[in-house]
């Protein structure tokens, strides 16, 4: 199995961020959360991780720009649809609190991803809220966002608290503790996915 790595949106170039938007309000004691550094990094702990444990995975977008949705699906579609799983990681924004977890509309092997990641979530986080939508039966919200309808193998997107929430934003996207915590529900997922569906 091999996981392909999307950290959503553009980084910091020489302290210039890539991205219009995508970024969390300028909160009262200066700092703000830049979506795409935050998504490069949660990739970045999930890439250290692997590479101790072994596992394959590629990083979709290395680049620090922001790279367009068809270069990363073009890139993912090279890989085997069967042996590999698209993983797109975000921070959420709107007005709201918890998480989310994305996959294409339909039944597909997506879903069972999704649900893994799902339950890894709340068993990292139970006192956070799981933003779920039964009303297919599992837990995942299906969206026909891009990257989940244009790659060929199973996908699915995270979206991981709320930059524009200021106690989410400044107690979990922007401290190493909350990040840690990001990036091994995730790994724990991953090695649940490869046991449960790829092996």
């Amino acid at each position: 199995m091999t996981v392909l790595l999307d950290n959503g949106h553009g980084g910091l170039i020489n302290g210039a961020y890539q991205t219009p938007g995508k970024r969390s309000p300028l909160w009262p004691d200066g700092s703000q959360l830049f979506e795409g550094e935050f998504n490069r990094a949660i990739v970045n702990g999930i890439i250290e991780r692997l590479t101790e444990l072994k596992i394959p995975y590629v990083n979709l977008a290395p680049e620090y720009r922001d790279v367009r949705l068809e270069t990363r699906v073009k890139r993912a579609n090279i890989y085997p649809r069967n042996s590999s799983f698209y993983l797109s990681v975000h921070a959420n924004a709107g007005g709201g609190n918890g998480s989310e977890i994305f996959t294409s509309p339909g039944d597909t092997k997506s879903d069972r991803i999704a649900t893994i990641f799902g339950n890894e979530y709340q068993i990292t986080f139970p006192d956070r809220r799981l933003r779920t939508d039964f009303s297919d039966g599992d837990l995942d919200k299906e969206r026909r966002f891009y990257v989940l309808t244009r790659t060929r193998m199973p996908a699915i997107l995270t979206e991981n608290f709320f930059m524009d929430n200021e106690e989410e934003c400044k107690s979990i996207l922007m401290t190493t503790n909350g990040r840690s915590k990001i990036i091994q529900y995730q790994v724990n997922a991953i090695l649940k996915v490869r046991e449960q569906l790829f092996s």
